[in-house]
């Protein structure tokens, strides 16, 4: 088991910075390669990005490449996501989740085993 909470959200105004932090505790942290995803509301839940296990890979989503950066600390358990130049379509809730798949990078929440709770985001206009 996995247990992940998620940090670091709230209200900010379009063009700002917010940093989430992702804090695991259970099985080896660096086992996992680990995820961002958000869900608006009224809207499915999207894929922003993941990382490797190792941090040696990344891939975002479109709507977010060179806004948002991804990276983790193995040593501390955690992964961030540093969201720069915010808008207002950036409003959603923030999940981290952690899988098991190794390859190629997981882009489907149903690759994820574990998910955290969630961290509000809100980017006014």
């Amino acid at each position: 088991q996995v247990q992940l909470v998620e940090s670091g959200g709230g209200l900010v105004q379009a063009g700002g910075s917010l940093r989430l932090s992702c804090a695991a505790s259970g099985r080896t942290f660096s086992s996992y390669a680990m995820g961002w995803f958000r869900q608006a509301p009224g809207k499915e839940r999207e894929f922003v990005t993941t990382i490797s296990w190792s941090g040696a890979s990344t891939y975002y989503a479109d709507s977010v490449k060179g806004r948002f950066t991804i990276s983790r600390d193995n040593a501390k358990n955690t992964v961030y996501l540093q969201m720069n130049s915010l808008k207002p379509e950036d409003t959603a809730v923030y999940y981290c989740a952690a899988t098991t798949l190794l390859g190629s990078p997981a882009l489907l929440g149903d690759e994820y085993d574990y998910w955290g709770q969630g961290t509000q985001v809100t980017v006014s206009s």
